[in-house]
């Protein structure tokens, strides 16, 4: 599986580019029969299912549950969690608390472990309270993760502050 990870504050332009990028990228995984899997979420996610899903590359997309039970997500994720379901073939459950920091990043680890690829949209900049990238690099890299980093000439981050939605 082929995993995609990075900022949460990108702008819609660098969305858009990435989307272009990653689906170049991605076609080449599809015509190896090789499935692409997401975290559900805003931005960066849904860049990436559209992108598997027009290279052919099967999505897999996590919700997160508790006791077996989807959680409820902020209005903005809930929105692109929908067009993620869309373009999937397939939703898996993982118990953790999509409002709690700490308990995504375990959630990110956790899918890591079960990929042999991660695609990092990655500025180089260090984690951080709210973005835990430069970490994930780090883990998937110890875990003897190929790891590929995408950061387009002309990409942005919303500025400091502000929201990305």
């Amino acid at each position: 599986m082929i995993a995609v990870v990075g900022h949460s504050d990108l702008t819609a332009p660098t969305l858009a580019m990435l989307e272009e990028e990653l689906r170049k990228r991605l076609s080449g995984f599809a015509r190896a029969g090789r499935a692409g899997l997401v975290r559900a979420g805003q931005g960066l996610p849904v860049a990436f299912g559209r992108a598997a899903r027009a290279a052919g590359l099967a999505l897999v997309t996590v919700l997160p549950s508790r006791n077996g039970v989807p959680e409820v997500l902020r209005p903005g994720d809930r929105k692109a969690a929908g067009e993620l379901l869309l373009l999937s073939e397939q939703v898996r459950l993982l118990e953790y608390d999509p409002s709690d920091r700490d308990a995504c990043v375990g959630a990110d680890e956790s899918l890591l472990r079960s990929c042999g690829r991660l695609l990092a949209v990655w500025d180089g900049s260090p984690s951080s309270g709210r973005d835990a990238t430069a970490h994930l690099v780090a883990f998937a890299r110890s875990s003897g993760m190929d790891v590929e980093i995408l950061w387009p000439e002309g990409a942005c981050r919303v500025a400091q502050g502000a929201r990305a939605w």
